[in-house]
């Protein structure tokens, strides 16, 4: 290889439902980078020839996603590339897509609140790869029975959580039926030694025959009654004030008048 190019360092995956991308640095300047992928007992793939980007996704050429793979990011000069000599590369970590991409948000698609039961309806993230007939494979299509999602809930404007776990695509939990409640919820490969848990989805809160005290806290029903005391008091004390002046003028008025 030429020792005077760059070797590409920071090499990292970057994955999430098994859409993945190779990164690195630094940026080419007068040269090209190439990326080879490799397997155990299979053919190197060559992907993003010539680039001069530090990126290249590489999400087609990983559909064994139970294999491991490691990325060799090659630096290149274009006339170089009918050498036989191998080029300067730098080699990534390996990586297994099944034990190391990142479980997206899920779909929350319906919620309700009825009585004592809290219903949540959520859809599975989609992956890149697809079945025969062009219809997304989701990350259950992949991880089977391994995937389970969990949701975390708790009452609205109070900091006790409670979880509830499933492996199919909707959650009934028992609630308070005269509170509203808030809630996310995350997938899960139990099997995993790292990176088990997947990114949270939006919090959501349902809304239940909201009173007064409920929306607006017990806090701010306090400093009403506060100001309402002080007020009623700041009353009282004018009252008492004005009375006793009113006293002393008719008393003054009642005295003779001196020398008289």
């Amino acid at each position: 290889g030429n020792p005077e190019l760059p070797r590409a360092v920071n090499i990292t995956w970057s994955s999430i439902n098994f859409k993945t991308i190779l990164q690195w640095q630094p940026k080419p300047s007068g040269y090209f980078y190439t990326v080879e992928i490799h397997r155990k007992n299979s053919d190197t793939k060559k992907k993003c020839i010539l680039t001069a980007e530090t990126e290249c996704d590489v999400t087609d050429v990983l559909r064994d996603v139970r294999e491991t793979y490691t990325a060799h990011v090659l630096s290149v000069m274009p006339s170089e590339m009918d050498n036989f000599e191998e080029p300067l590369f730098a080699a990534s970590e390996e990586f297994t897509p099944y034990n190391q991409t990142v479980l997206g948000k899920p779909e929350i698609r319906n919620y309700t609140q009825k009585g004592s039961k809290l219903n949540v309806v959520f859809q599975d993230p989609l992956t890149p790869y697809t079945f025969p007939n062009g219809s997304f494979q989701t990350i259950r299509d992949i991880f089977q029975h391994d995937l389970e999602y969990k949701l975390y809930y708790w009452k609205d404007q109070s900091s006790g959580k409670k979880d509830a776990t499933t492996k199919s695509n909707k959650f009934e939990v028992s609630v308070d039926s005269t509170k509203n409640y808030c809630f996310y919820m995350q997938g899960i490969v139990p099997s995993r030694r790292e990176n088990r848990s997947g990114q949270e989805s939006m919090v959501l809160c349902t809304s239940v025959g909201r009173n007064i005290l409920d929306e607006y806290g017990a806090e701010v029903f306090i400093i009403i009654a506060v100001i309402a005391i002080a007020v009623i008091t700041l009353a009282i004390v004018l009252s008492v004030i004005l009375c006793k002046r009113k006293k002393a003028k008719a008393t003054r008025e009642k005295e003779p008048l001196n020398g008289v």
